[in-house]
């Protein structure tokens, strides 16, 4: 059995192991992998948008926030299903995403990822300052609960969803990153100038990873509405979404499929551990980073394949002796 087909079947067995802690996990359970299913989610949308197109922003939290009034809106005012709810939350964000790089793509470096920042918290004042219907800074309740037998089915159901967009996002990462699109990735991340002189076309495949991260955003944005129940502006739109998620990528290995995971991992074991430690545990984590990045810039996984020389995401492709012929 090759690398490949090994992956396949190892995901496969993660994915049926998660489903079947519906049947055996309590509701404690159940909601906790549920933050630690989404934080991967999005972790690893940010590790494509940064890792590879080299699009550094810290302005996610604008889809995160947007993905969760869009879901407000479609199911609680326009009594959409669910699940179309939720689609809505992606394409909503994805909708906003593309004026937002075509503004944002003028920037460079730090001012592109300063400029992302800005761009989310007009899209945060804007929401705060909205009328009524929108509740201004104090919110609104996401209805839902009305749709399942109980707080149990509930709970299953967003957990359910959680899974599906964690592996899904994972399956898409690899498929892209394996595509024609993926090869193009990768030459900007190495070197962008030398592969617009190669032929590639660097905005449109930057541009297309832009919207695309965001409509992944947006979904679990939607998800985490659903999880939260009650929508605030300062909470939805808040930059610690993507704190968490530059946190867990560079802990764990930007520029790597199995980065994500493991800083997911990490993070989810430090969060937990600290708890109690107030304010003081973003110092923390925050020093921890800083530590990693100049002790281990290439993360934890970094690290691991430079030693072992393992890959569990085989992204490369093996050329046939016979198309050198």
């Amino acid at each position: 059995m090759n690398r490949e087909r090994f992956l396949y079947l190892f995901l496969f067995i993660a994915f049926i192991g998660f489903i079947s802690v519906t049947q055996w996990g309590s509701r404690g359970t159940m909601n906790t992998l549920t933050e630690f299913l989404y934080l991967l989610a999005m972790a690893q949308l940010w590790n494509l948008l940064a890792g590879y197109a080299g699009l550094v922003s810290v302005g996610q939290q604008a889809w995160i926030g947007l993905g969760a009034y869009a879901l407000l809106v479609s199911v609680d005012d326009f009594g959409m299903p669910l699940a179309v709810g939720i689609v809505m939350g992606g394409l909503v964000s994805a909708a906003f995403a593309y004026p937002t790089a075509l503004l944002s793509f003028r920037l460079r470096g730090g001012y592109f990822a300063i400029g992302t920042w800005v761009i989310a918290e007009v899209l945060r004042l804007l929401i705060s300052s909205s009328t009524d219907w929108l509740g201004g800074g104090v919110g609104r309740s996401l209805r839902i609960t009305g749709l399942f037998a109980g707080a149990g089915q509930r709970i299953m159901v967003i957990y359910l969803i959680a899974v599906v967009i964690a592996f899904g996002t994972m399956a898409l990462s690899y498929y892209l990153l394996r595509s024609k699109t993926g090869l193009g990735l990768t030459a900007i991340r190495d070197n962008e100038a030398a592969a617009a002189s190669l032929g590639i076309n660097t905005y449109r495949i930057k541009m297309t990873i832009f919207i695309a991260c965001a409509f992944g955003t947006g979904i679990v944005g939607s998800l985490i509405a659903m999880n939260q129940l009650t929508i605030m502006p300062k909470a939805m739109f808040s930059i610690n979404w993507t704190s968490f998620m530059i946190f867990i990528v560079v802990i764990g290995g930007i520029g790597t499929m199995e980065g994500p995971i493991i800083g997911t991992v990490i993070f989810f074991l430090l969060r937990e551990y600290m708890a109690d430690f107030g304010e003081w545990s973003f110092i923390i984590l925050g020093t921890i980073a800083v530590v990693m990045m100049l002790v281990a810039p290439q993360g934890i996984w970094g690290l691991i394949k430079a030693r072992f020389n393992w890959e569990i995401f085989p992204l490369r492709r093996r050329i046939s002796a016979r198309l050198l012929e």
